[in-house]
């Protein structure tokens, strides 16, 4: 079925071509994002006075949109209605958040039910039969509900809910076009309420407050003269999700908060004619009568999210698909929720500070103190969190810690060498490379065996881009290879020796000299491929074999190389706690560990290494990929200056889009290479 929200010109390409749309709203000039969907969904913003084949733009029904449609109707120019997506954004769009996607309607608009729209179109004709379609629709209903996403997104999901057993009655903003539009009124809603009332007896309910009026934008229907004794207002700022949950019945007149009820399970109670009413879903008080359709919740959610709206990646400034726009919402929204109190940074070098302040600080600026109780207490005063970098924690660090360090897609280039994160961990339970107690991340790999289809598939996807693209950690080494021995290779990668992975992750194995010793003697007749590590290489860090005494147990060893190159021809690998090991694993070579990495334990590699008991759950290799490169890490955009989904880190690493270290920061890397006897000082 053809886009109705896209033009229908296709240029002599086979593309879609412009169509001019001459719009009266200034809101139209000023929201960047707006234009540039319209602009990709080809519909040039125009002012002045449209002639024939053009089309004038308003936004939905609101005050300004009169203009608009008087000179539509004096000219007998066709309308297209503008408004935002379901899906919008973090904030609402007077708060400044720009939207994730737009509705374009040429029919009419969703919430007005004097006439058909173009969704209310594609739910009365569209077969929405399609199985891939529809099991798209059902994965998405599970991640937005997994990941507690709705249309704003200022909530805290951890924010406690009343006890369950209640009724809530959905308020609204006053003059919302969705009402007046809707066959709904300010009337209507004390009829509402005096509905739950009656009909659920005894029961306690809550007024939910709507998120605009709750900041302060706009005022609502229900105020502190409906309260009574089982009656409340309720404007905290929890999950709809969670609340929805606890609920036994849902009252509404045309909020959208009713359609997240139908994807929750619920039969709402409706009092207007919003786009959801009217397809067996609902209880309808005033049932639109053209809408004799019946629908399933999936087929409901797909025409609504996937074939009605035009959905924005920002990253890559293309239309995209609902996936691609969940994946954005969610890096967002979780960068939102994790900062938006504000931190207090500890432990944090100089030279990292600035990209901590891009990642951490957007919401409010990170406040450093280097003192652990000083630190501690300031966050405590202030409400604040408390960031420490993993291998800094003191005993002194107290209250709501998460532990940083870098992401496992980090930078084109070494830490050692300054060179600024694209991803980074922030673990409020442990930190991934000390197996002595759990970890974040240890959590979301025992977890990921109940993720959807969709999210194995994404998963997959991001397994194959990261082998097509031959990523890594730090993305380095020479483009030469060397000439390898013929026979069953093994790789042996080299590690820092000092390194916090190696203090608490290994036992009776915890040097590079053991690694190799225990792997000869394992393999007496294998070619054993020695690489030390990176910083080693460099003389930044400990682990330094002599060459001599490296071949004593090594067939070669391999420096300056690039090590996924190297994996590649190899059959098996051998480490103690190396992310090497991990990277092997996403390239199907096998690998035993000597001490207990995070990847370690769960069923996915030969474990000869003190590996926690803990550790049951067996996932599959893409499972425990979408926990440690999807759930784990944050990612930061350099080119957007934005939270992002991993995929857009995995592109700006492989096209070189990243931030490389200033002049200062060149000058204290090389003064380290001078001083590295004293790494103490910088690291």
């Amino acid at each position: 079925m053809a886009d109705a929200s896209r033009p229908d010109d296709t240029d002599a390409a086979g593309g879609v071509s412009s169509r001019r749309l001459f719009v009266y709203n200034a809101g139209f000039l000023r929201a960047r994002r707006i234009r540039r969907i319209l602009a990709l969904s080809g519909w040039d913003i125009s002012l002045g006075l449209p002639r024939e084949g053009d089309w004038i733009g308003v936004w939905g029904r609101s005050p300004y949109a009169v203009r608009g449609e008087a000179v539509a109707q004096r000219r007998s120019t066709p309308l297209l209605r503008v408004e935002d997506a379901f899906l919008r954004s973090v904030l609402p769009g007077r708060a400044g958040g720009p939207p994730l996607g737009l509705h374009l309607d040429r029919r009419g608009a969703h919430f007005d039910s004097a006439q058909p729209s173009d969704l209310e179109h594609l739910l009365a004709t569209h077969p929405l039969d399609d199985t891939a379609l529809l099991n798209r629709a059902r994965d998405a209903i599970q991640r937005l509900k997994r990941a507690h996403l709705s249309k704003y997104n200022a909530f805290d999901p951890d924010l406690p809910v009343p006890d369950p057993g209640y009724v809530l009655v959905i308020d609204q903003t006053r003059g919302d076009a969705s009402i007046r539009h809707g066959a709904g009124s300010d009337s209507l809603f004390n009829e509402m309420l005096a509905f739950a009332q009656i009909e659920h007896p005894g029961a306690r309910i809550l007024l939910k407050t709507h998120p605009e009026t709750a900041q302060g934008f706009r005022i609502g229907h229900y105020g502190p003269g409906h309260e009574d004794a089982r009656t409340q207002l309720y404007a905290d700022p929890v999950s709809p999700w969670a609340l929805l949950e606890g609920a036994i019945a849902i009252y509404t007149v045309t909020s959208q908060m009713g359609f997240e009820a139908i994807l929750a399970g619920h039969r709402p109670r409706v009092f207007g004619q919003p786009f959801y009413g009217g397809w067996g879903l609902t209880q309808d008080e005033n049932p639109c009568p053209r809408r004799e359709r019946r629908l399933t919740r999936a087929q409901l959610f797909a025409a609504a999210m996937i074939l009605y709206p035009v959905w924005y990646d920002p990253f890559s400034d293309r239309l995209c698909e609902l996936e691609t726009a969940i994946d954005t919402l969610e890096a967002e929204v979780r960068a939102w929720r994790d900062d938006h109190a504000g931190h207090v940074a500890s432990g944090m070098r100089l030279w990292k500070r600035r990209p901590l302040q891009r990642v951490f600080g957007r919401q409010k600026r990170l406040i450093f103190r280097d003192d652990p109780a000083e630190a501690t207490e300031l966050a405590q005063q202030t409400g604040r969190g408390l960031l420490v970098w993993a291998g800094k924690e003191d005993e002194a660090h107290q209250g709501r810690i998460r532990r940083v360090e870098d992401g496992f897609l980090r930078s084109r280039g070494l830490g050692a060498n300054l060179v600024p994160p694209l991803s980074l961990v922030a673990d409020d339970l442990g930190i991934y490379y000390d197996p002595t107690r759990p970890s974040r991340l240890e959590h979301l790999i025992a977890a990921s065996v109940h993720l959807t289809p969709t999210e194995i598939e994404h998963s997959e996807r991001l397994i194959r881009d990261i082998c097509t693209l031959k990523l890594s950690k730090y993305n380095i080494g020479a483009g030469d290879f060397p000439h390898l021995e013929a026979g069953h290779r093994i790789l042996v990668p080299g590690q820092v020796e000092d390194d916090a992975s190696i203090r608490k992750g290994c036992g009776d194995c915890a040097t590079n000299l053991d690694l190799l010793r225990r792997t000869r003697e394992a393999n007496p007749q294998a070619v054993i491929l020695y690489k030390p590590h990176p910083d080693v290489e460099t003389g930044l860090r400990a682990g330094r074999i002599e060459p001599e005494t490296a071949l004593l147990y090594a067939s070669q060893i391999i420096t300056g190389t690039d090590p996924v190159a190297l994996i590649s021809e190899v059959h098996e690998v051998w480490t103690m706690t190396s992310l090497l090991g991990f990277e092997a694993l996403l390239r199907d070579v096998p690998v035993t560990t000597l001490g207990a990495p995070f990847y370690a334990g769960w069923g996915l590699t030969r474990d000869l290494g003190p590996v926690p008991e803990r550790r049951t759950a067996r996932p599959s290799l893409a499972q425990l990929v979408h926990a440690t490169l999807i759930g784990y890490p944050r990612y930061h955009d350099p080119v957007t200056d934005m939270p992002c989904p991993a995929e857009v880190v995995m592109q700006r690493l492989a096209t070189g889009t990243v931030p490389r270290p200033g002049p200062a920061n060149r000058l204290l890397s090389k003064a380290q290479g001078l001083l590295a006897s004293r790494a103490h000082l910088w690291r």
